[in-house]
């Protein structure tokens, strides 16, 4: 059956996204995708399994992340503690072995979006460590002395904030994309799918001060998509005059974190 992703009511892609995401998927690749913070790169999967009708299995990444953590545990700890106990079953040591997400995504009885989130923030070897499994869709556990395969191969999506370079070996095996920042109209269209009935006024006038703010210079951290819809909710709850919001700029720390663009936004509206 064709798959084809045509973006979601959740969720506002660009054609460019969109063909991207069923070429990944045509070409049985791991889609990358990066991008500012607040592009939607990890709503993606999300909106890719809803669309698809499939199971979503997200494997979060951290600075501490191994592979072998994706592919499964050997909970060596837990069966020392049953033996010394009496506790039977303990020369069963597949009882001992939990999938990891990899490991789930490949046992799944039907094909899942597997959103692999992060990658960047694990050491530099983690994605290299990774690629027989991505290539083949298989892994060898020698404790059990099992080889397990994907029964079906899962549409993967990866995310990175770009906070370091991807070695050259496990870019080559990925479909790219770049999801740009967007711009004032395709904005506009993803904060209706968050606030379909606010004031059209209301609206216009925080995306001016939203585009200006972040086009203002000096600011170390611009402000993203998530603080902008918090922003908006921010200025709902408070009641604020539309004509208000771009000469004053009200809440200005729901939008920036650092006191250095609160200082800069302060010199500029001397």
């Amino acid at each position: 059956m064709e798959q084809t992703f045509r973006g979601s009511s959740q969720y506002v892609a660009s054609a460019e996204l969109m063909s991207t995401v069923n070429i990944a998927i045509a070409l049985q690749k791991p889609l990358l995708i990066k991008g500012e913070p607040g592009t939607g790169k990890t709503m993606l999967a999300q909106a890719v399994a809803d669309a698809l009708g499939k199971q979503l299995i997200i494997w979060n990444i951290k600075s501490t992340t191994k592979a072998q953590d994706g592919l499964y545990v050997y909970d060596v700890v837990q069966r020392l503690y049953d033996s010394q106990f009496g506790t039977h079953g303990v020369d069963d040591i597949a009882s001992y072995i939990k999938p990891g997400k990899l490991g789930e995504a490949f046992r799944s009885e039907e094909q899942v979006v597997l959103l692999i989130d992060e990658i960047d923030k694990a050491d530099l070897e983690f994605p290299n460590d990774l690629l027989w499994e991505l290539d083949q869709m298989e892994f060898y556990i020698p404790e059990t002395k099992e080889t397990v395969r994907a029964r079906h191969r899962p549409i993967v999506i990866i995310t990175s904030n770009a906070e370091k370079e991807l070695p050259d070996a496990f870019l080559r095996r990925c479909v790219f994309h770049y999801i740009e920042f967007p711009g004032q109209a395709q904005m506009e269209q993803i904060i209706r799918v968050h606030f379909g009935d606010l004031d059209r006024k209301l609206v216009q006038q925080a995306l001016a001060a939203f585009y200006w703010l972040r086009e203002l210079r000096g600011i170390e951290k611009k402000p993203s998509t998530s603080e902008l819809v918090d922003w908006l909710r921010a200025l709902t709850a408070g009641g604020v005059d539309p004509e208000l919001i771009e000469r004053q700029i009200p809440f200005a720390g729901v939008l920036l974190k650092k006191d250095k663009d609160l200082q800069t936004l302060a010199r500029a509206r001397r």
